[in-house]
């Protein structure tokens, strides 16, 4: 599922906070990474200092690697290229071209996401891609992720739809090669719309009506659960009421996720979604780490 790996950079510490992840998952899953830098032109006085710049991480990264490879005469897979044109743009053509599985990209800045959704490479590059993205938030990044472990807690909010349980082959994957606990979740309104002749209003469900939605919803979470428990992977399920965006953000602070997995919706993927949709507002408003699959 993630035979191959591509990492941004841009020649800074912030965007290098990705690569302790993209190392991991490339030694777990036995993946090739590539590490690709962006320049304007070939005619840019920097475009040597940014090639070299580039084999320096390279070394760097390949070292990393190799300490975590486990299996005797495993080799470290890893390659780099320098391209040249509009950062997002030539991102998500050269993803396509050479098939990559996943894209793992730090979030730059104290706003991290935030800022970039008024128009910076990553916004357009989830917006323009079909391809898994991992979303590592600078601001939140450990010094010591290295020796920590980078996945240690996966939370998957669902929310009964088939979209939503497209992330689950994703979560499975990853999953099955680091054994972090793996937390089902879901929130529920508080409220349901009704409308009449002449008004619309939303109606508080009553506590009869909220436990049974609770019931129903663990029942749900048990059962899309299964297929982790069967490869020995440790499961829990939870639901909160209130609106899903800000309940997921609470929750993933509150248990400490490593990793928020969550699907884009709709025919028009994640673009539509800067309008104010649950995921954009968990990539706004939350401090977890993201995977993103576009479904």
């Amino acid at each position: 599922m993630y035979d191959k790996i591509l990492v941004p950079l841009d020649g800074s510490e912030l965007a290098e906070v990705s690569l302790p992840y993209a190392e991991e998952l490339a030694a777990r899953l036995g993946s090739h990474i590539t590490l690709i830098y962006l320049s304007r032109s070939e005619k840019d006085p920097s475009f040597s200092r940014r090639k070299e710049y580039l084999d320096k991480v390279l070394g760097s990264t390949k070292g990393e690697m190799d300490k975590l490879l486990e299996k005797p005469g495993e080799e470290t897979k890893i390659g780099s290229a320098v391209l040249v044109g509009h950062a997002a743009e030539e991102i998500v053509k050269y993803a396509d071209k050479e098939d990559m599985g996943l894209i793992v990209i730090a979030t730059h800045g104290r706003s991290g996401i935030k800022q970039w959704a008024m128009g910076s490479v990553a916004s357009k590059i989830i917006t323009a891609t079909r391809r898994p993205v991992m979303l590592i938030r600078a601001k939140e990044a450990s010094p010591d992720i290295r020796k920590m472990g980078t996945i240690k807690r996966l939370l998957l909010p669902m929310d009964g739809s088939k979209e939503s349980e497209s992330i689950l082959p994703h979560a499975l994957e990853i999953a099955s090669n680091f054994k972090p606990e793996v937390v089902m979740f879901q929130a529920i309104s508080l409220a349901y719309p009704t409308y009449t002749a002449d008004a619309f209003a939303y109606v508080t469900y009553s506590d009869q009506q909220m436990d049974a939605m609770k019931a129903s919803a663990l029942d749900y979470l048990e059962k899309v659960g299964s297929s982790f428990r069967e490869k020995g992977i440790e499961v829990k399920s939870d639901v909160r009421f209130g609106s899903t965006a800000d309940e997921v953000i609470n929750y993933a602070d509150e248990i400490g996720a490593d990793f928020v997995a969550m699907t884009t919706h709709g025919r028009s993927g994640i673009g539509r979604w800067l309008f104010g949709s649950t995921t954009v507002r968990v990539m706004k408003g939350g401090n977890t780490n993201l995977l993103l699959v576009r479904v």
